[in-house]
């Protein structure tokens, strides 16, 4: 294996994951900003309505490949329930995102992005996910302060969903490279291994030791080309450590 210039990576159970999960206290904390709410609505009225757009978007999304963002889920939400916020729609995810879950950071991803900042290894992020890339970076930025990403790259932005490889090679022109001079680091095989090998980049597989299989990778065979496995983070930086 050759030293990459540049590793994209994956952002939850990659870099970053969210633990305790509870959107009802999102949405407790977001109400604490409205500016309107004829219909008097309440954590239970929010959750009722949430669970009908948003299971409308997950079937759409799981049959076709495509994403719809949490913005503009949220904005069919609120405005049919009649709610108005004191915020912009960036604020809007932050409060709620950060209510639901604070985040936490994954072990040894601190100590990997300190090193490959310090060995000049460029990164950045592609995920799969309901949540702007703006409101991504404000949570690496507060869990990571010393990322030094070159992009974040949402699918909820993009409307197309990691494995499609438009968004792997859009990535590519970000980052001005070729293909091969860059890894793919997550922990879909799915989505990230054969989604990054069929961009030509070179697909790590974290397959985290403390973690479940993802349900979405039970009938995924595993690939017969070539591509890294690790269990733990602290597991690559000691790859790339003795790679010139």
């Amino acid at each position: 294996m050759k030293r990459p210039e540049m590793i994209l990576f994956d952002y939850g159970h990659t870099l970053l994951y969210e633990p305790d999960w509870d959107a009802e206290r999102g949405d407790r904390e977001l109400l604490r900003y409205a500016v309107k709410n004829p219909k008097n609505c309440g954590v239970e009225d929010i959750r009722r309505e949430v669970a009908a757009v948003f299971g409308e978007i997950e079937r759409v999304r799981d049959v076709t490949g495509y994403d719809i963002s949490c913005v503009v889920g949220d904005r069919l939400v609120y405005e049919h329930l009649g709610l108005a916020f004191s915020l912009t729609p960036l604020e809007q995810e932050i409060v709620f995102w950060t209510a639901a879950c604070p985040g936490a950071v994954m072990p040894g991803a601190d100590k990997l992005l300190d090193f490959l900042n310090d060995e000049g290894i460029r990164t950045a992020v592609l995920s799969n996910n309901g949540w702007s890339g703006e409101a991504i970076r404000n949570r690496f930025d507060r869990l990571l302060p010393q990322n030094r990403f070159e992009f974040i790259m949402s699918s909820a932005d993009y409307m197309i969903r990691k494995p499609d490889p438009r968004l792997f090679e859009i990535a590519l022109l970000k980052a001005e490279l070729d293909a091969s001079a860059i890894w793919y680091v997550g922990d879909s095989l799915r989505a990230d291994v054969y989604g990054a090998h069929a961009a030509g980049l070179f697909p790590v597989w974290y397959a985290e030791e403390t973690m479940e299989s993802r349900n979405d990778d039970a009938d995924i065979p595993l690939p017969d080309f070539d591509y890294l496995r690790i269990g733990r983070l602290d597991d690559l930086r000691r790859i790339l450590a003795e790679l010139d």
